[in-house]
């Protein structure tokens, strides 16, 4: 999501940090930091993401396809995700490094104007 916050322009950096409860199916808290770099106050941009995804983690794992990327890498997927991290990473085709949030998040951000 933070990466789709920058795509779009309302920050030039961003990270996003997600709370859950054990047992809980919807995250306790969703917050976002832009670090001063925001065209937006950080919540306002919390609130333009809130709802924009299903953050539940059933619904994360059906999203992203997690069940899949083992398959879809040859089987070496977790392997090569452990040695460099998991984030940043455009050499592996990681579905959560995709922009694909920019028009509607802009579009939510601006009816919230």
């Amino acid at each position: 999501m933070a990466r789709n916050v920058v795509a779009a322009g309302l920050a030039r950096r961003c990270e996003v940090q997600l709370s859950y409860g054990v047992g809980e199916e919807h995250p306790l808290a969703l917050t976002v930091e832009t670090f001063g770099t925001g065209a937006l106050p950080d919540e306002r941009i919390e609130r333009a993401l809130d709802g924009l995804v299903d953050l539940r983690p059933a619904a994360i794992v059906e999203t992203f396809g997690l069940r899949r990327l083992l398959e879809r890498h040859g089987g070496e997927f977790y392997r090569v995700l452990a040695a460099y991290g998991h984030f940043g990473r455009t050499d592996l085709d990681v579905p959560w490094e995709r922009e694909d949030l920019v028009a509607r998040l802009r579009t939510a951000a601006g009816r919230l104007a």
